[in-house]
């Protein structure tokens, strides 16, 4: 693996090479009569597709009361239709050498397949039939949602760092649905019926509201005759229009503190940032994942560098950002404390790393260095099938169009150390952070106590 690295590394410092690599694609289209898109991106290294079907829905869209409803909905989706009972679904995919699965998003709502090539008519024909035909049955939606408040238990409840960022998330965010949790609030899971996932299916499962994504050794003509076959007869639906939602201007710091029983302490810090969606200027997204893989980009690394091997201070420390949202997300800071060392210490370094940001320039070599790792990255993903789906349908369900794909090299290759700096002095500041402290409390017996579900922030 080694070797392949630094074999790519070698072809990405030219970056013509680069570009032949990301541009090689060949991508079509087409919307049918009512009004479902439909893309397919030829990939003939192998006798294999991924098919997904995309809807424009996840937890970004549900309002109080029902949060997670998109969540359990898409574990339903497997529990029958009228033409087939819970679980068959499963059974056909398998019983034709494919696998299956599904995933729910704050934007977004994704079920997928992969099988050979020559079985994409058999996921069309399935994946048809549970877009408008579920019967949603009473008793496996009462065995579902135990199954998800399950998976709140162990994902959110039994895990500190899960109950930290869950309650950073609803402080950090005033107005955007983005402080819900995916898996939604454990009371609304508790008061959720039926009759709520069948509005809710009705309102945002049709075919004006999805897109279908095929990748893989398959011919464009043939996928979209398969297409108006199998979903061409399924009737549009009104589709409820969003208003637009921003986050009022945050003006001052705001902490919080989470005492719960935990091994250790936990530190989350977050900037409120644009996205591609909404910023003003084009080019601070991809100044601002730049500087993300600056702090955060591998072993060379500022964290990785300074923070866990220099100083010590930090047993580990990451930085994330995601460009590519529906609404105005934020630039997170994590950590652990080293042995022996203090939350507060660990809060100055990361503090420290953000200052030298904000009045340095970063060094072109540095600078360059990082930008050829990044682009690596983007070119062993293309690597699969499924991940090249994941990015034309993420695009297109948060209303950006797959080409912007084609300029994401070019882009990353425009940024200045000057705009890096430009849009640390302008978005990390402290009157625009959320900090959030895990203080780990006692542990009974080594294990953390389970409380009963409860309030807006967990146990």
């Amino acid at each position: 693996m080694r070797l392949l690295l630094s074999a790519a590394l070698l072809l990405l410092s030219s970056s013509a090479s680069a570009e032949s690599v990301l541009a090689d694609i060949k991508v079509h289209e087409t919307r049918l009569d009512n009004g479902m898109k439909v893309i397919v991106k030829e990939d003939h290294r192998a006798p294999i597709m991924v098919s997904q079907v995309w809807y424009k829905v996840g937890a970004s869209y549900e309002p109080d009361g029902i949060t997670g409803i998109s969540h359990v909905l898409e574990h339903m989706m497997f529990k029958g239709t009228q033409s087939h009972a819970p679980g068959e679904f499963s059974r056909i995919i398998a019983a034709n050498g494919g696998t299956e699965n599904a995933f729910t998003g704050r934007d977004y709502t994704a079920y997928f397949q992969t099988m050979s090539s020559d079985r994409l008519a058999i996921s069309l024909e399935l994946e048809a039939d549970r877009m408008r035909n579920l019967t949603l049955p009473a008793e496996e939606f009462a065995k579902e949602v135990e199954v998800v408040k399950e998976e709140r238990r162990l994902r959110t409840e039994d895990k500190p760092t899960g109950q930290t960022y869950e309650q950073f998330a609803a402080l950090a965010y005033r107005s955007l649905p983005y402080a819900n949790p995916v898996i939604g609030w454990m009371n609304d899971l508790d008061n959720m019926q039926v009759e709520d996932l069948a509005d809710w299916y009705r309102l945002w499962y049709a075919p004006n509201n999805a897109i279908l994504v095929v990748v893989g050794d398959v011919v464009p003509e043939e996928v979209f005759r398969l297409a108006r076959q199998y979903f061409g007869p399924l009737k549009q639906e009104p589709v409820p229009v969003l208003k637009p939602l921003r986050e009022p201007p945050q003006k001052g710091e705001i902490r919080s503190l989470v005492r719960i029983p935990a091994n250790e302490p936990y530190l989350v810090m977050g900037y409120k940032t644009p996205v591609v969606t909404t910023a003003e200027k084009d080019w601070e997204p991809y100044a601002l994942e730049m500087l993300v893989a600056i702090l955060d980009g591998g072993n060379s690394a500022r964290f990785s560098k300074n923070l866990v091997r220099g100083s010590e201070v930090a047993l580990s420390a990451s930085a994330e950002y995601n460009a590519f949202t529906r609404l105005p997300g934020m630039l997170m800071l994590d950590g652990t404390p080293a042995k022996g060392r203090s939350i507060a210490e660990l809060e100055g370094a990361l503090r420290e790393e953000i200052a030298r940001l904000r009045t340095d320039l970063v060094a072109e070599e540095e600078l360059d260095r990082v930008r050829t790792q990044v682009i690596a990255s983007k070119v062993f993903e293309l690597d699969s099938v499924f991940y090249q789906a994941m990015e034309i349908g993420m695009l297109e369900t948060i209303g950006l169009d797959w080409r912007l794909l084609d300029q994401y090299v070019e882009k990353l290759k425009q940024v200045t150390p000057e705009q890096v700096r430009a849009v640390a002095q302008r978005y990390l500041q402290d009157d625009n952070l959320t900090v959030t402290q895990l203080d780990p409390q006692p542990m009974e017996n080594g294990k953390q106590v389970r409380r009963s579900a409860g309030g807006r922030h967990g146990g």
